[in-house]
């Protein structure tokens, strides 16, 4: 007994009609009662009461087919999913981003990703800078987004995007336009910074700035998370270096003044070796 065996007996059960249920089913009728007959000595049991005028089931009959329809019908829906998921149309993809493109560029990425493939499961996580490439390596993600330069062999990275970084104050800060940046003006200010991370491009870039104006300020805060620093500044605790992409998030009550000269870029970053047509397929629609 095989699959087709029990097709063509759902076809037959549903028109009792050799010669019509042979030409839907694109075989002779001849060959269409050899397959029943097989299914039927298969099973030891007779399906069809069958003379030169009439095909009806048998009870037994009635009973397969109630039992194959659903069961064929599922056994299609496991077969369909397979395939989705051997396409990489289907599954689960875990990505890691920084807070500070929550609400620019990821809203497009998903966006581009559900519309391309709407069955396709979608993990978003914050992960340290210091676990991101122990985290691909082990596959706990699958997808790195980072403002870090990667370095590794094993990992591949393409650059997708560049902020600028900017200076984040409260509506009430006399700071209104970069050139209020100067050595002596930052000498007063209280800064909350991302935490410094050993071997962080970014935090070499924060650093390059402060050292440009020949100035150490004062840093008495550190939080791994972009929202918190802002809501600290919101509140007065002090001032901060941000990506611009945090305008996104509408927060009131602080500014954003942009520094022209101060870039940052973003990466994906992902397993060099990994051949999962799920990861090939997003980025497909992620790269420039």
């Amino acid at each position: 007994m095989d699959l087709q065996q029990i097709k063509y007996f759902l076809a037959l059960a549903r028109e009792l009609h050799f010669w019509n249920t042979a030409g839907k089913m694109n075989i002779t009728q001849s060959a269409l009662s050899r397959q029943i007959q097989s299914l039927e000595n298969q099973l030891g049991i007779q399906l069809f009461e069958r003379n030169k005028r009439n095909v009806k089931l048998t009870a037994a009959g009635r009973f397969l087919k109630e039992k194959w329809e659903v069961e064929l019908s599922e056994l299609e829906y496991i077969h369909q999913s397979a395939r989705q998921i051997h396409l990489g149309e289907s599954g689960t993809i875990t990505i890691s981003h920084p807070d500070s493109i929550s609400a620019s560029l990821m809203p497009d990425i998903l966006s581009r990703i559900s519309t391309a493939f709407p069955k396709l499961k979608i993990k978003l996580v914050q992960v340290l800078y210091e676990n991101q490439q122990e985290f691909l390596r082990t596959y706990k993600i699958d997808l790195a987004i980072t403002r870090d330069i990667n370095h590794a062999r094993d990992i591949k990275s393409e650059k997708i995007y560049t902020d600028n970084l900017a200076i984040v104050v409260p509506d009430d800060h006399p700071y209104q336009k970069p050139e209020d940046l100067t050595k002596e003006t930052l000498a007063n200010q209280k800064f909350i910074l991302p935490t410094t991370d050993e071997g962080s491009s970014y935090s070499d870039l924060i650093q390059r700035l402060f050292n440009s104006f020949e100035n150490a300020p004062e840093v008495y805060l550190h939080s791994e998370f972009g929202s918190a620093i802002i809501a600290l500044v919101r509140k007065g605790l002090g001032i901060a270096i941000l990506p611009d992409s945090y305008l996104y998030h509408e927060i009131s009550g602080i500014r954003f003044i942009k520094l022209p000269l101060e870039k940052t870029d973003l990466y994906i970053n992902w397993r060099a070796e990994d051949h999962n047509p799920v990861l090939a397929n997003v980025l497909k629609l992620i790269l420039p």
